[in-house]
């Protein structure tokens, strides 16, 4: 018997239950494969000394994250890095505009695009100096997010609070319209919200990509030294420390429910493990309630609008070990870690195009990590750990051949924009949908986010329209993982609010707290 059992020892799944293990709570961590990490896992697996991060790879997020930061996972062993630059935008003629944590120098390169951009900003920054901290207690807090909300409020007052609004719901085509004259500033935009699946026409795609451009500008996009995989090595060893289990090579086959209760799980394996208190998931909202929860515990209408759970497009992401640095025309992606690369505004809604229709599409979108260049632990000195990823639609049953044959479309875009790019390849490793699927089973089609980021599946509509909470209808089972509030990304939030939850239904007001729970649930979900 356990206080809580945790489903994956993703990032999620290992904040939650250290934030349970400082509450004093026994807590045990079930996972499916043969090692903890989810999407933040490292390797070598281009060839020998080069070390690849299998999914996530830089962490603004992570570095700005309230909830990271409050672990003091220094403690326990990670360390950041950065690269000189932060990152670049190179255009299909290869001029390339530059991020870097020196705002002076991001100015300059905005400005030589066009007159009076730096100066836009270095206003636009100003800004988000004066609302950052506010505004990430909000997006990173249990909704509603009372205290930062209030707290943001206060800072924009009425009608900053209202143009602000305007800013959220705005495509990034147009919010960079408005902010910059030259493709500079603008691409530095576009090309952030590119780490979602919205194009560039598409509602709240300007709200991701400033707060993106804007993490950039202030805490850089850093990586942990010795491979994303640090990260999770931190989370286990700090939850270790405190008593907490993590298993590995368990997959859970079902939650238990007994009296419309959580009451453990059941592994594969035959065996079953209790929890006294609660039991959370840090897995997709599908898997959970489609796969794990039996649809007899579950209300009609919370059924139906899962059966609508849209999920982010699918990912192909190619991993090469390099014997030189990648040979860029463009002098400024020599020095950055991220590069977007393949588009300009035209190309990127070209590009988003295909993908919601259903299209592969023909020039590809690229961003790429030079993981050397950010941390030189990561392959021999002289030579380049490099990798891109691009979406494709989901749906797609990519075979060896097809697979491969996307794998050159990427690295022609590369070799066109860093010629001889191919020469210094001395190792590859391609991942498409199914691939990543099976690396990590909650990247459910090579989808990284676990939902799409469109406005109509974030706040009290992720996972479904209800509460943006991490409670559901089962009592004592809480979802930790991406595809609650707020969403994709490695800021821990979604496990913080699930433990959160989770102590708040085991304290004094519990009762209250569980019944609020369920009322709310009734009017949402009867009928």
């Amino acid at each position: 018997m356990h206080d809580a059992v945790v489903i994956g020892a993703g990032h999620n799944g290992l904040v939650a239950a250290n934030l349970l293990a400082d509450a004093g709570w026994d807590v045990l961590v079930v996972e499916a494969t043969d090692s903890p990490g989810g999407a933040i896992r490292s390797a070598e697996i281009t060839a020998p000394g080069y070390l690849s991060d299998l999914c996530s790879a830089f962490y603004p997020l992570g570095a700005a994250s309230p909830v990271i930061r409050e672990l003091d996972l220094g403690e326990h062993g990670l360390q950041w890095r950065h690269a000189p630059d932060v990152l670049a935008h190179v255009l299909p003629d290869d001029r390339c505009v530059v991020l870097s944590r020196d705002v002076d120098r991001t100015a300059a390169s905005v400005e030589s695009f066009a007159p009076g951009d730096g100066a836009a900003w270095q206003a636009m920054y100003a800004e988000w100096q004066r609302l950052g901290p506010a505004l990430l207690d909000t997006m990173l807090r249990p909704f509603p997010p009372v205290r930062g909300g209030l707290r943001t409020a206060r800072a924009l007052g009425v009608a900053g609070l209202l143009r602000g609004s305007r800013y959220a719901v705005m495509p990034v085509r147009r919010l960079a319209a408005e902010l910059f004259d030259g493709e500079g500033g603008r691409l530095l935009l576009a090309g952030n919200a590119g780490h979602t699946d919205l194009g560039p026409e598409a509602a709240g795609s300007g709200a991701f990509a400033w707060i993106l451009a804007m993490l950039g500008q202030s805490v850089g996009f850093p990586v942990p030294v010795g491979g994303a995989g640090k990260i999770v090595d931190a989370l286990v060893h700090r939850l270790r420390s405190r008593g907490g289990q993590v298993v590995c090579g368990q997959p859970v086959s079902s939650v238990a429910i007994r009296g419309g209760r959580a009451v453990g799980v059941r592994l594969r394996s035959g065996e079953s493990l209790a929890a006294r208190h609660a039991v959370l998931a840090d897995v997709p909202a599908p898997v959970l309630f489609g796969d794990l929860v039996g649809a007899e515990s579950m209300p009609g209408r919370f059924l139906n609008d899962l059966r609508h759970f849209h999920w982010d497009h699918s990912t192909v992401k190619v991993d090469w070990a390099l014997s030189a640095p990648v040979p860029w025309i463009a002098e400024g992606a020599r020095s950055a870690g991220t590069i977007h690369i393949g588009a300009d505004m035209d190309g990127l809604t070209a590009y988003s195009g295909a993908l919601v229709t259903g299209r592969v599409p023909r020039a590809p979108f690229l961003l790429v990590g030079q993981m050397t260049t950010a941390d030189p632990l990561r392959s021999p000195p002289g030579t380049e750990s490099v990798w891109a990823y691009t979406h494709v639609p989901r749906g797609l049953h990519w075979d060896a051949e097809g697979l491969r044959g996307h794998a050159e479309r990427i690295q022609h875009v590369l070799e066109r924009h860093a010629p001889g790019f191919g020469d210094l390849v001395v190792g590859r490793s391609v991942a498409g949908p199914t691939e990543l699927h099976e690396e990590n089973p909650g990247l459910i089609d090579g989808a990284i986010n676990a939902g799409t980021s469109a406005p109509h599946q974030m706040l009290v509509f992720r996972p479904v329209p209800g509460l943006g909470r991490a409670d559901t209808p089962v009592d004592g089972l809480f979802l930790a993982g991406a595809s609650a509030h707020p969403g994709g990304g490695v800021h821990g939030a979604c496990g913080a609010n699930a433990a959160r939850a989770a102590l708040a239904r085991q304290g004094r007001l519990g009762r209250v707290y569980a019944a609020g729970v369920r009322l709310t649930n009734g009017r949402i979900y009867a009928g």
